[in-house]
């Protein structure tokens, strides 16, 4: 029971079941077993050199104080640079505000666009703080279907029906998490063309895999002219230079909006660490061979864990698209998604997380982050495949 004096809110907060799952391996390492990792995502790689360098000599050099609170000029700039020659534009850098993480950037579009009587509408399956920060706001999030059928991709029509007077925001997510679906360009112009009726409604576009990508060119909602006047675009550097622990992320917010993102940044953390900052810039502007390298380590290790995993009986999994992830089938194990999650886990060391973390529609499905070698990976699946024959 929440004490009556605490804000009632709280109650609509939830959390990542990520952070659940890393904190009981945490545990089971501690009593001596030996756990392999699949349920975070984040990269497996160091920090590049160069970029860890910058942030050191920031420190050295005094970078010790605060900055701007919509973050470094030259760090803004080097986003503006960056973002205009890969998408062709890019708003003015008084858009943009660097933050601490991406998370900042769901939880702040959550509160200004949020509130009671007002509709959002998300992906389910999704990353699980869109709903927790829409349902916080007082919000009512309004889910529309991802489909394995469909290669997790949405469904401009499905997203357009769920519009109501109420409805103030749509998020989209693509490469998607948890499932590591890419939605067609196609279907990206059908939904903007779509939202031409409804001109007073914000769409946010989750991109912080962007660069991440395997077959399917890069795509940014920064390519549509015709919604850059109430678009919200995420993006960072935690996916794509192995920057999880540095907590620094990025928002593009359109005019009407950004000088409320300001406030509520400065009300939250001031801003954000300035040695990190320099990093950042160091990442955005230095040599990007670091990221192709990635991406292609990732790309392979997408087919070794989907032909692993397709290989077993009970289970069938999509090659993802993009980001680090696989989201297998395991609907023929006759088991629940949190039940396998639990088991796998406790009696075979094998981290990973029940596709019901991200959503209702994850039933029946398994994410596994393949950001880890290829021998944790192949030694994952032969425990999953253990698993699945003691369920046959």
């Amino acid at each position: 029971m929440l004490n009556k004096m605490l804000n009632e809110s709280l109650l609509n907060l939830d959390t990542e079941t990520a952070f659940s799952v890393l904190a009981r391996a945490g545990e089971l390492e501690k009593a001596g077993f030996s756990i392999v990792n699949l349920g975070i995502g984040q990269p497996d790689f160091s920090t590049p050199a160069h970029i860890v360098e910058a942030g050191i000599k920031a420190l050295e050099d005094g970078a010790h104080g605060y900055t701007p609170s919509m973050g470094l000029v030259s760090l803004r700039e080097a986003v503006w640079q960056d973002l205009t020659e890969r998408y062709g534009y890019c708003p003015p850098i008084s858009q943009i505000q660097i933050t601490p993480g991406g998370k900042p950037v769901i939880f702040m579009a959550a509160m200004i666009y949020g509130g009671r009587e007002k509709e959002i509408i998300l992906p389910d399956p999704s990353f699980p703080i869109y709903t927790s920060s829409v349902a916080y706001s007082g919000a009512t999030p309004v889910t529309y279907g991802l489909n394995e059928e469909t290669g997790f991709a949405f469904n401009a029509d499905e997203i357009l029906s769920k519009i109501t007077s109420r409805t103030s925001m749509i998020m989209i997510n693509s490469p998607h998490n948890p499932t590591g679906g890419i939605t067609p360009a196609s279907e990206i112009s059908k939904l903007v063309d779509g939202l031409l009726s409804y001109p007073d409604i914000t769409l946010f576009s989750d991109e912080i895999y962007d660069r991440l990508v395997f077959e399917t060119p890069p795509h940014s909602l920064l390519s549509y002219p015709e919604i850059r006047d109430r678009l919200i675009v995420l993006n960072g550097w935690s996916k794509t230079y192995a920057m999880t622990g540095w907590r620094i992320g990025f928002g593009i917010w359109p005019e009407q909006s950004v000088e409320f993102a300001d406030k509520i940044g400065v009300n939250y953390h001031s801003c954000v660490n300035a040695a990190t900052q320099y990093a950042a810039l160091a990442a955005t502007a230095g040599d990007q061979s670091c990221v192709e390298n990635m991406r292609v380590v990732f790309k392979r290790r997408a087919t070794l864990i989907t032909e692993k995993l397709n290989n077993i009986t009970g289970i069938s999994c999509q090659l993802p698209g993009g980001a680090f992830y696989a989201f297998p089938n395991i609907t023929g194990l006759g088991l629940t998604s949190e039940d396998i999650q639990t088991i796998l886990l406790e009696d075979y060391g094998v981290a990973g997380l029940a596709g019901t973390a991200f959503g209702h529609n994850g039933e029946g499905y398994l994410r596994l982050s393949s950001a880890n070698s290829d021998e944790l990976i192949l030694k994952a699946c032969t425990m999953i495949e253990q698993l699945a024959n003691s369920h046959a």
